[in-house]
């Protein structure tokens, strides 16, 4: 875990272990039916680059355990197709000596148990979903350099 604003563990670094951070989250509103996390880096050159969502995450659920499996669906959360071209999460990589690039973390929380996608929506996907339906939403900056 990391605080908003601080250093990511190395070992999230996709040359590092490349290993989903621990996040956990409280004081949902109470018509939340389900969360959505999505993670971009803005700094990326060209566009925002889109490194995981997760997404059909219970009510019930507050967190999210560090080290996911890079699968479509995890416990019946599931996963999108992340700016790598592959399910789950892809850790930062920017280039070396590009400085430090902030990763934002984006929880939205939902009135919907699902969102309706594709069976393998991206995470560009996952977040205009989230965002047209979300009824809260926090944001935490991960910053991560080479």
């Amino acid at each position: 875990m990391f605080h908003d604003g601080a250093e990511m563990p190395r070992e999230c670094g996709l040359d590092g272990g490349n290993r989903s951070p621990a996040l956990a989250w409280r004081d949902a509103p109470p018509e939340t039916r389900s969360f959505a996390v999505v993670c971009e880096d803005p700094d990326a050159s060209g566009h925002a680059w889109r490194h995981w969502a997760v997404y059909d995450i219970p009510r019930e659920q507050v967190a999210l355990a560090e080290g996911l499996p890079e699968v479509n669906a995890v416990r019946g959360v599931r996963q999108a197709v992340n700016d790598f071209g592959r399910p789950g999460y892809g850790g930062p990589c920017p280039p070396r000596g590009h400085g430090t690039h902030h990763y934002h973390f984006r929880l939205f929380a939902l009135p919907v148990e699902r969102l309706k996608l594709s069976r393998e929506p991206s995470c560009r996907d996952v977040e205009r979903a989230a965002r047209r339906l979300a009824i809260a939403e926090a944001d935490l900056v991960g910053l991560y350099w080479r």
